[in-house]
C-alpha cells in the first residue's frame, strides 16, 4: 500500500535500528523556532531559539529516543510471590475456573464415539461417513459454535476468573488438522477468545494439550500411542518454535496469565525411568526460547504421569513458574494433595490444579473446598459436554446421533469393514451433525445448577433454562484418564 502525506513524511524522516531495538531520528527538519515547529506555533511574542538552545533541545530529545523502549510495566501482568500467584496489584490471586475442553482438541468420550477418541480418529470417522470436504466444513462451523462470546460472558457472570484453553500444536502449522492446513488458525481462534476475555476481565492459560510427536502417549495428545516427542529432536524443535511464536505474539497481552507447556507428559504405560529424565530438560529448552521474547508471562509446568509426579523436578529454574498437577477420582481428604503441598513448601513456589472433576456434585464441592482451604487455584474439567451432569453446561444429543455412535463402535480396520458398517443413507448423519452444531451453541445449552453451585459459582440470572434431562448420579463412572 502506498502511503502519502504525513505517513510518507514520517517514513522519510524516521529510521529504525534492527540491531538493538533503538530508534534513530533524523533531526535535519528542525527549524529555527523549535523542534518541528513554525512561527505560527511558537509562543506569541517569544524570540526564536538561539543556536545553543536548539542544540540542547536536540540533544535532550536524542537521549530520550536512544533509550530502548521499555516493555509494558511488569505490574500489568499476573505474577508470583513466593508460594502465591499474585494479581497485577501484588495481592494473592486464587484462580477459579474451568477448561474449555473438547473445543480445539475434540475428545471421543465427549463426542460419544467410544474408542474413536482422538481428534485425528474422530476426523477420520466423520470423513468416512460424509466425505472429507463435508467433514472439513463441519469442523469449521464447530470451532465457531462450541465456544462463543456468550459462553465467556456466562462464565464471568457465574464467578470464574480464569479459563484454561487446551490446543493442538497443528493449529500453528501447515499440517492437516480438522480438515484444513491453515497455519494461522491458532492465532485467529485464540485472538478472538482473548478479545472476549479481555472485555469480561477473565484470565486465560494456554495449554499445549497435543504436542508434536505426542507427549503423553494416549488419545489426548492426538499422537500415535507413544510419547515420541522425547525421542525426536525435530519434534522438540517444533514444539519449542511454536511456543516461541505464541510468546512473541502474546508477549504484551496481560489477559493471558501464562503458558502450560505440555499437558500430562509421559503416561505411566512406558519406560518412565528413561523418559522422565528428559522432561525437565525439555521444559528448560522451551522456557529459554520463550524468555528470549517474553519476560511477562508465567510458565506452568506439569509433572510426569498425568501431571502428578513432581519428583522429576529439581530446583526451580525460572522465577515466574507455577507447578501444575491433575487429579481425578480420589478421596477429598488432605492426604490426597499432601505431596504437592510438600513440594510447594520445599521450594516456596505456587502450585495449581489444572484439571480435576468428572464426578458427582458432592465430590466436586468437597474437593473444591479442599483446594480452596489449601489456597490452591483450580480449573475444573470441562466446561461443556453433550448430555452430561459433570460440567457447568450441557446440551442435548441430536435425535439421529445414534447412527454416528453405532458406526464408531463397529469394526473399521479394513475397507471392507468400512463399507459394511457405513449407514445406507448419509442423510441421518448430516442431520445429526447439523443438530450438533446447533445444540452446542450457548443459547441451546442448559446449566447444571448443582455442579455450578458445587464450584462455589452461581447460575447467572440471564442464563439459559436449567438442565432437566441429565440427573446427577451417586457416583460418576470413570472416563478415559485426562
Amino acid at each position: 500500500m502506498e502511503c502519502g502525506g504525513k505517513g510518507k513524511e514520517t517514513k522519510e524522516r524516521r529510521k529504525k535500528s534492527s540491531t538493538h531495538g533503538l530508534e534513530i531520528i533524523d533531526f535535519s527538519h528542525i527549524g529555527d523556532f523549535g523542534i518541528g515547529s513554525s512561527p505560527k506555533r511558537g509562543y506569541r511574542g517569544a524570540p526564536p531559539f538561539t543556536v545553543m538552545s536548539r542544540l540542547l533541545a536536540t540533544l535532550a530529545l536524542a537521549l530520550m529516543i536512544l533509550v530502548p523502549r521499555a516493555a509494558p510495566a511488569a505490574e500489568a501482568f499476573v505474577g508470583v510471590k513466593g508460594p502465591e500467584i499474585v494479581s497485577p496489584d501484588g495481592q494473592p490471586l486464587l484462580l477459579k475456573g474451568v477448561n474449555l475442553g473438547n473445543w480445539l482438541v475434540p475428545e471421543g468420550y465427549m463426542f460419544k464415539t467410544g474408542q474413536v477418541n482422538s481428534p485425528r480418529m474422530i476426523n477420520d470417522l466423520l470423513s468416512e461417513l460424509v466425505g472429507p470436504s463435508a467433514a472439513a466444513e463441519f469442523w469449521k462451523k464447530y470451532l465457531d459454535a462450541y465456544v462463543t462470546e456468550a459462553d465467556v460472558h456466562f462464565l464471568k457472570a457465574a464467578g470464574a476468573n480464569c479459563l484454561r484453553v487446551p490446543f493442538n500444536y497443528r493449529l500453528f502449522t501447515s499440517e492437516s488438522y480438522l480438515g484444513t492446513c491453515d497455519a494461522t488458525r491458532g492465532f485467529t481462534l485464540l485472538d478472538r477468545l482473548v478479545g472476549w476475555c479481555k472485555a469480561e476481565q477473565i484470565y486465560l492459560i494456554l495449554d499445549m494439550h497435543a504436542a508434536p510427536g505426542g507427549q503423553t502417549g494416549d488419545n489426548i495428545d492426538d499422537g500415535y500411542g507413544y510419547p515420541f516427542l522425547f525421542d525426536s529432536e525435530p519434534d522438540q524443535a517444533l514444539a519449542t518454535d511454536i511456543w516461541k511464536q505464541i510468546a512473541t505474539h502474546y508477549a504484551n497481552e496481560p489477559t493471558i496469565i501464562g503458558y502450560d507447556l505440555l499437558n500430562e507428559p509421559i503416561a505411566p504405560f512406558f519406560d518412565k525411568d528413561r523418559l522422565n529424565t528428559a522432561l525437565e530438560p525439555l521444559y528448560k529448552r522451551i522456557a529459554a526460547a520463550i524468555r528470549e521474547v517474553d519476560q511477562n508471562h508465567l510458565l506452568f509446568l506439569g509433572g510426569a504421569q498425568w501431571d502428578q509426579n513432581f519428583t522429576v523436578f529439581g530446583k526451580p529454574f525460572d522465577k515466574k513458574t507455577v507447578y501444575t498437577f491433575h487429579t481425578y477420582w480420589t478421596g477429598t481428604t488432605p492426604d490426597v494433595i499432601e505431596p504437592w503441598l510438600d513440594f510447594r513448601s520445599q521450594y516456596n513456589v505456587p502450585i495449581y490444579c489444572g484439571e480435576t472433576g468428572e464426578n458427582n456434585d458432592a465430590w466436586i464441592r468437597d474437593f473444591r473446598d479442599l483446594l480452596d482451604q489449601a489456597h490452591i487455584g483450580w480449573t475444573f474439567w470441562p466446561y461443556k459436554k453433550m448430555e452430561s451432569p459433570s460440567c457447568m453446561v450441557t446440551f442435548d444429543r441430536p435425535d439421529d446421533y445414534h447412527v454416528i455412535m453405532q458406526y464408531a463402535g463397529a469394526p473399521r480396520g479394513a475397507f471392507v469393514d468400512i463399507r459394511k458398517a457405513r449407514p445406507e443413507s448419509r442423510d441421518a448423519v448430516r442431520r445429526a451433525l447439523a443438530a450438533l452444531l446447533e445444540n452446542c451453541r450457548f443459547e441451546n445449552c442448559k446449566p447444571n445448577e448443582g455442579y455450578i453451585k458445587a464450584l462455589g459459582f452461581k447460575v447467572p440470572a440471564e442464563s439459559v433454562a436449567p438442565a432437566t434431562a441429565a440427573p446427577t448420579p451417586a457416583a460418576m463412572a470413570p472416563v478415559t484418564p485426562r
